[in-house]
């Protein structure tokens, strides 16, 4: 029998804003010495069997704007500082006259929010290992390539990587590197591998870090289990639904069509070994 797939939702962008910044919310997610720690309440309405995958939904975000997606040198990822060649990456190539490592839109603007989950008083222990495609980590993303000069401008564009770890190990960034097609998406943060039971209450402790305030995005915490099929997509069920639709309309279309000015039978006196000019 199909899983049926459970998620939470929860919107956070707007909530976690202290009233006094209501009206002005680009001020306070630029302003550093303004706390962005933020605690949301989740209720489990229905039993949520393990594993339970935790993302990130960002809405009216472009991640396939055609500047954006080029913003990034794949060759650097996996070579480092050995390929000198980063001019794809304008404008986050350099700082400083030094190289960036991972240069590139994409990276400069990697998701830096946090969250920590607790039921009741027990911690609920979340496993951030292997959230990335194994072939990312393993083909795309350098063993020996540590980040440098990253994040030291005076423009800061969204989380920090730690310089003693290879590409290949920082997950976040080899998730967020794979950008969406669509502007709304969802990214896996992580995963939580024990049963929620229905009228749990998760207590989220976040940092509201990211700045989705200055284009009008929007953020929410996703949980959500899955089924053989995978998660809920609600997309690939309505585009179904519309092809189904429009090829019984098309064929409506045409059986009224030969109804009303339907062609005669073929009619072999026609064929041409019978016409009177043509001699076999």
């Amino acid at each position: 029998m199909l899983q049926t797939v459970v998620e939470i939702v929860e919107r956070y962008d707007a909530e976690c804003v202290p009233d006094a910044y209501k009206s002005n919310k680009v001020a306070y997610i630029k302003n550093g010495s303004i706390s962005k720690n933020c605690t949301k309440l989740l209720k489990v309405d229905k039993l949520m069997k393990a594993p339970i995958y935790i993302y990130y939904q960002l809405d009216n975000y472009y991640q396939n704007h055609r500047r954006y997606v080029k913003s990034r040198s794949d060759k650097q990822l996996l070579d480092g500082l050995q390929n000198n060649d980063t001019s794809s990456c304008k404008p986050e190539e350099s700082n400083g006259g030094l190289p960036v490592v991972p240069c590139g839109l994409v990276a400069w603007s990697l998701f830096n929010d946090s969250y920590i989950f607790t039921r009741g008083a027990v911690p609920l222990k979340v496993n951030r290992k292997n959230i990335a495609w194994k072939s990312d980590r393993d083909h795309k993303f350098g063993k020996r390539v540590y980040p440098f000069n990253f994040q030291n401008g005076s423009l800061i564009g969204g989380g920090k990587l730690d310089p003693h770890i290879p590409l290949s190990d920082q997950e976040d960034l080899i998730v967020w590197m794979r950008t969406a097609a669509l502007p709304s998406f969802r990214k896996l943060y992580g995963r939580i591998e024990e049963d929620l039971h229905p009228s749990d209450l998760i207590t989220v402790n976040l940092t509201n870090n990211y700045n989705t305030y200055s284009f009008g995005g929007a953020k929410k915490l996703v949980l959500s289990t899955s089924s053989w099929l995978g998660g809920k997509n609600d997309f690939l069920g309505v585009f179904y639904i519309f092809v189904g639709s429009s090829c019984i309309f098309i064929s409506l279309v045409f059986l009224l069509l030969h109804l009303k000015d339907s062609r005669p039978c073929g009619d072999a006196t026609f064929s041409y070994w019978n016409r009177k000019n043509v001699s076999l």
